[in-house]
C-alpha cells in the first residue's frame, strides 16, 4: 500500500511537471509569468503539497525561480545563459546525432516520416503555437531515436530552456528553426554520412543564435490558468 501510494504521489507530481513543462515549451508561458500555486491547483485539480514539490523540481531544472516573497516564476535566462544554453546544446546535439546510425533510421522511419509531414504543415500554416512544438520536436525526436536516454533527458531540459531564450530574445516572431534544414540532416543521417549531419546540425543551431538579439528582452504578462488549459 506505501509503494502504491508513493507511486501515485509521483505520477501526479509529474502530471504536474509535465503541464508546466509543456505550457513553458510551447510558449503559452513566457519567462517571467508568475506560477501562482492557488491557480495551477484549480485548473490542474491538484493537490497543492503536488503543486509544490513539482515547481520545485522545475526549479532544480533551472526552468522555475522560487524566490522568498515572491513566489514561483518561469525563468528568466541572462544573455549569458541563453550562450552557456546553445553552447551545451551543440555538444550534446553533436553527441546525439553522431549516434544514429542506418539502421535506426531504417527501423524509425515511418516515426520519422509522420514527425517531418507533421512539421511541413505546421510550417505551412500561421499557428505559430503548433510551428513551435513541431520544430522542437523534431530536436527531440533525434535524442530519443539515438538509443542514450540520458543524452535524451539532457537535451529535453536544455530546449524548454531554449523555448524560455527565444521568447525573450528571438528578433522576430518568426520561428527560426528550418525544416529544410531537418530534412538535410534526416537526409544525411539515412545516407550513414554523421559528419554531414553533425556539420548540417551545428550550422543549424548557428544560426538559431545568430537570430536572438542577447541584449534585450521582452517583459509580457499571460495567464496562468488559460496558458495550462490550452
Amino acid at each position: 500500500m506505501g509503494l502504491s501510494t508513493v507511486t501515485a504521489k509521483q505520477l501526479e507530481v509529474q502530471r504536474i511537471v509535465d503541464a508546466l513543462f509543456s505550457a513553458i515549451a510551447q510558449h503559452r508561458l513566457p519567462p517571467g509569468t508568475r506560477l501562482i500555486e492557488a491557480q495551477i491547483v484549480e485548473t490542474l485539480q491538484a493537490n497543492r503539497n503536488h503543486v509544490q514539490v513539482a515547481l520545485q523540481r522545475l526549479a532544480m531544472q533551472k526552468v522555475v525561480t522560487i524566490e522568498a516573497n515572491r513566489g514561483a516564476m518561469v525563468a528568466q535566462p541572462t544573455a549569458r545563459e541563453a550562450r552557456d544554453i546553445f553552447s551545451a546544446r551543440r555538444a550534446i546535439e553533436r553527441a546525439i546525432v553522431e549516434a544514429i546510425t542506418p539502421a535506426t533510421m531504417r527501423k524509425q522511419r515511418q516515426r520519422i516520416a509522420t514527425h517531418m509531414n507533421n512539421e511541413r504543415k505546421a510550417t505551412n500554416d500561421t499557428d505559430r503555437r503548433a510551428i513551435v512544438r513541431e520544430l522542437s520536436e523534431f530536436h527531440l525526436l533525434l535524442g530519443e531515436i539515438s538509443g542514450n536516454a540520458v543524452l535524451s533527458d539532457i537535451l529535453a531540459n536544455l530546449m524548454v530552456r531554449s523555448s524560455l531564450i527565444v521568447a525573450l530574445y528571438q528578433r522576430n516572431d518568426v520561428p527560426s528553426c528550418a525544416s529544410d534544414e531537418h530534412q538535410e540532416i534526416i537526409t544525411a543521417l539515412e545516407n550513414g554520412d554523421n559528419e554531414k549531419a553533425v556539420a548540417v546540425m551545428i550550422e543549424h543551431l548557428d544560426e538559431l543564435e545568430a537570430q536572438l538579439a542577447l541584449d534585450e528582452s521582452v517583459p509580457a504578462e499571460f495567464n496562468l490558468k488559460q496558458a495550462l488549459i490550452d
